[in-house]
């Protein structure tokens, strides 16, 4: 019987529309005269979803006895006696009551599966399996419900059901997803834009993954070699040559005139690990290629153009970017090229465009072979194998022989010439080459003058002797030669194999910004052994040689001031240098020390540009404050003052007589504007405070309704809600800090909400992280403009002039900061804005068990 079909609805989070997609496709196909069963689908109380099973064949469930409460599942017997030829099962994750015949729902449909029926299903992202640690950290609930990746993939159909955040969060706040009294905690908690986004974002990844993995199989199943242009994936072939960096940004520039496009940059490098190509320049290549956005690939390969089209079609390429030849003229006697080779056997599937550069013709180096390092006392040996053996070996088989000549019971000079073909291999796997062939010359003699007759001459009389002596020195050679040959490459192996860890491991971390200056100079010493490096510059020839960075101590004493200084020095361009005090390297360990000078210099680089940017962002940040603070002061803080004075002038006055109530107005008025320009002086004094870095939290553990309550002095009795509930963790802040904060954002809801209606502040726990809520009803702000409300000097809207100089939310996202936590804004269900401050709760600390004061209710 043949294995049911399995089509999957995959959604991001709850309330997508998976369950309506999968009931839509049942009443198409049943409109089509497919047999549909509704297998376990659960509404959840949503309209919608009901209306959707009218009209469906439903199979009863099976009900459960577990602790005294009934549940009710899937009855997979059921369905299998029904057998009919679509089953609709909803949530595959799903963990059936204990008892069932499986823990699993996806286990249920596997046992559908295999009767032969195909099976339409729904998941959520968060769901899989690979994904939950992922998904915890994004949302702060851990997924107890999984199933497998491998299930999921083995769908014959995967559909995607996408929702923006935006339009779920309002079908969540309209009623359709939960009931109404759940609608405030889940927008608050699990459905929060920033949560809704990641996840989305998380499904899209996940199912485009998928969609080149079918791709790929099915391209592998049919022997599929043409490129089948899905998108552009343009390959760019580099040499390590000093024209690699423009054909990285010629295909950038390609690639940037699609969407979607990708550019994957390889290098190949023969299997022999000889090479001409510049470590430093291909450091520098692999770095630019990713700071374009595209890839860097170092592939194995002694045929360069099988192997550059090889991966160009195993990637799904359809252009490849390689540069004109750098060869002389004379040098194409010995071949036509690779850039030729390439564009001849690309076929019609691969476009191939050659690049012209400045370094076309110019000629290219020979690459140099390195021998293998074998050790002084690995030759030694080899030498006293292959020259002191052959000749112990020759005085014992005499003696065994009880005479000169060949004696009957002797072991035969067919057994002598092996004993002696074994001391040249021996002397070839220790010493290498020249002890091997030393050998084997000194065994032919031995073998001549002691063993063959007549003995102590070099004559041989018999033919047969001559051919044996002369096959012997012949396999000797060619053994020799062989094992050293394998030798030298399993060692050049194994070099070329360490080579690339370290060189993979540096730029790894170099280009993820995970590497100091200092820390990667110590890992050199370290690679090295070491006893002192340091990057060396100097900004002309004239210039002195300066220090950027040490780490370690010279041991000859001598300081590291100029290259000259050092046992070793890589220049790195014309003006830098890498300097190492220790020891003297081997030429073939100054390749990977070149990679090392070449990223040095990069991430000396990095380093300063970081802080350019740093001081430039300082410098913009405070000429933009001064211009503001201007402003503020010409206009904002004189407002008040002309009050003040018009006030004082009308009470001074003589010629007018004031009534106790209009000098009460008067003085009213002047305390008004007193406060106003309190309040203003002191939140400028704050945003001193903070741009100047002089904030100093002092962090203790307190509970939240010790320091809310007070926060809420300088508003309306009766205009905000206060919810705190008692079960909270304690919070680790400054108190002092925590007030200001709140009492600025609690100010700016209860300004911006409409007469006759309430703020609310309300707190809550989201794992190790306690979440206060100031929420309004006002007109809300626009999320292009969400972030800039909290820069300074900064009012959005029709904000009237003389209502505050801009200060009050910038004042509380930096003392939030300050303190460790974060505050953002976000949209409030059903119009205005939400000011979400989270906060650290204090570790191992249980909620306080003391009395506390109202939580909820009017704040008066």
């Amino acid at each position: 019987m043949a294995r049911g079909k399995l089509r999957i609805y995959l959604g991001a989070a709850p309330g997508v529309g998976k369950t309506y997609a999968m009931l839509s496709e049942a009443h198409r196909r049943v409109e089509r005269g497919t047999d549909v069963v509704v297998a376990f689908v659960e509404p959840h109380g949503r309209p919608r979803t009901e209306v959707m099973l009218h009209g469906l064949e439903q199979v009863a469930r099976r009900e459960m006895e577990y602790r005294g409460a009934t549940f009710t599942e899937m009855d997979v017997d059921a369905v299998l006696a029904r057998r009919p030829a679509v089953a609709l099962v909803d949530e595959m994750a799903h963990t059936n009551v204990p008892g069932s015949r499986n823990e699993k729902r996806w286990q249920d449909i596997e046992e559908l599966l295999e009767a032969g029926i195909e099976v339409i299903s729904t998941v959520n992202i968060q769901h899989l399996e690979s994904l939950g640690d992922v998904v915890e950290s994004i949302t702060g609930v851990r997924q107890q419900e999984t199933v497998p990746d491998e299930v999921v993939r083995r769908a014959g159909q995967l559909e995607l059901v996408d929702m923006s955040p935006q339009a779920l969060r309002r079908r969540m706040a309209h009623g359709n997803i939960y009931q109404p009294d759940k609608v405030d905690a889940a927008l608050s908690n699990y459905f929060r834009p920033g949560n809704l986004t990641a996840l989305r974002e998380l499904a899209l990844l996940w199912v485009a993954d998928r969609v080149d993995e079918y791709l790929q199989q099915y391209r592998a199943e049919h022997s599929i070699r043409s490129t089948w242009q899905a998108r552009e994936r343009i390959v760019v072939g580099l040499t390590g040559g000093p024209e690699g960096r423009t054909l990285i940004r010629r295909a950038a520039r390609m690639a940037a005139k699609g969407s979607g496009s990708e550019v994957l940059a390889v290098y190949i490098a023969r299997s022999d690990g000889l090479t001409s190509a510049s470590p430093k320049e291909l450091a520098v290549q692999r770095t630019l290629v990713e700071d374009l956005g595209g890839t860097f690939h170092h592939v194995i390969g002694d045929d360069i153009p099988a192997a550059l089209l090889e991966f160009a079609r195993g990637v799904n390429a359809t252009q490849i970017v390689l540069g004109s030849s750098r060869r002389k003229s004379w040098q194409y006697v010995f071949g036509p090229g690779v850039g030729a080779t390439v564009a001849r056997e690309s076929g019609p599937d691969l476009d191939v465009h050659i690049v012209t550069h400045d370094e076309v013709a110019k000629g290219r180096g020979l690459p140099v072979a390195r021998g293998a390092r074998l050790g002084r006392a690995r030759i030694v040996a080899g030498w006293l194998v292959g020259v002191v053996a052959p000749m112990l070996l020759s005085l014992l088989l005499y003696r065994v022989d009880d005479g000169p000549g060949l004696a009957n019971d002797g072991p035969g000079l067919a057994n002598d010439v092996l004993l002696f073909l074994f001391l040249t291999v021996l002397a070839a796997l220790l010493g290498g080459r020249l002890p091997a062939l030393a050998s084997a010359a000194v065994g032919s003699l031995l073998l001549n003058f002691y063993f063959t007759p007549p003995t102590h001459t070099l004559t041989v009389s018999d033919p047969q002797n001559i051919v044996a002596i002369a096959i012997f020195f012949a396999v000797a050679v060619s053994v020799a030669s062989v094992v050293d040959l394998a030798a030298r490459r399993t060692q050049q192996a194994a070099r070329l194999r360490a080579e690339s860890e370290i060189l993979s491991f540096l730029a790894g971390s170099v280009l993820r910004g995970e590497t100091s200056l200092d820390a990667l100079l110590e890992r050199v010493r370290e690679t090295f052994g070491m006893d002192a490096v340091a990057l060396l510059e100097r900004h002309s020839d004239v210039d002195p040689w300066t220090c950027a960075g040490q780490v370690g101590e010279p041991a000859k004493g001598v300081p590291l001031r100029r290259p000259e200084d050092a046992d070793v020095d890589m220049p790195v361009g014309d003006h830098m240098a890498l300097a190492l005090s220790g020891r003297v390297l081997p030429a073939e360990d100054r390749r990977v020390l070149a990679a090392f000078a070449a990223q040095a210099a990069v991430v000396l680089d990095r380093q300063r540009l970081v802080g350019e940017a740093a001081q430039a962002r300082e410098l913009a940040e405070g000429n933009r404050i001064r211009t503001a603070l201007l402003a503020a002061v010409s206009h904002d803080l004189r407002t008040p003052l002309a009050g003040i004075k018009a006030s004082v002038t009308s009470l001074r006055s003589d010629d007018v007589a004031w009534s106790p109530e209009d000098e009460a107005e008067l003085l009213a008025g002047i305390e008004a504007g007193a406060d106003r320009l309190d309040h203003l002086v002191g939140n400028l004094l704050d945003m001193s405070r903070l741009q100047t870095g002089t904030v100093t939290p002092l962090i203790r553990e307190i509970d939240l309704d010790e320091v809310v309550p007070m926060a809420l002095g300088g508003v309306p009795d009766g205009s905000v809600t206060l919810d705190i509930p008692e079960a909270l963790p304690i919070v680790a802040v400054d108190p002092g800090l925590l007030e200001r904060a709140v009492a600025n954002l609690v100010e700016n809801a209860v300004k911006y909400s409409p007469q006759g209606s309430q703020a609310l502040v309300a707190a809550s726990a989201l794992g190790d992280r306690v979440e206060l809520r100031i929420v309004d009803r006002g007109p809300g702000v626009p999320d292009e403009a969400k972030d800039r409300i909290f820069e300074p000097f900064q009012r959005y809207g029709d904000a009237p002039r003389g209502a505050g100089v801009g200060l009050g939310l910038a004042v509380a996202r930096g003392f939030t900061e300050a303190m460790g936590g974060t505050l953002a804004a976000e949209d409030t269900p059903g119009g205005g804005m939400t000011m979400v401050l989270t906060l650290r709760a204090a570790e191992g600390r249980p909620p306080s068990a003391g009395p506390r004061s109202s939580t909820a209710g009017a704040f008066t």
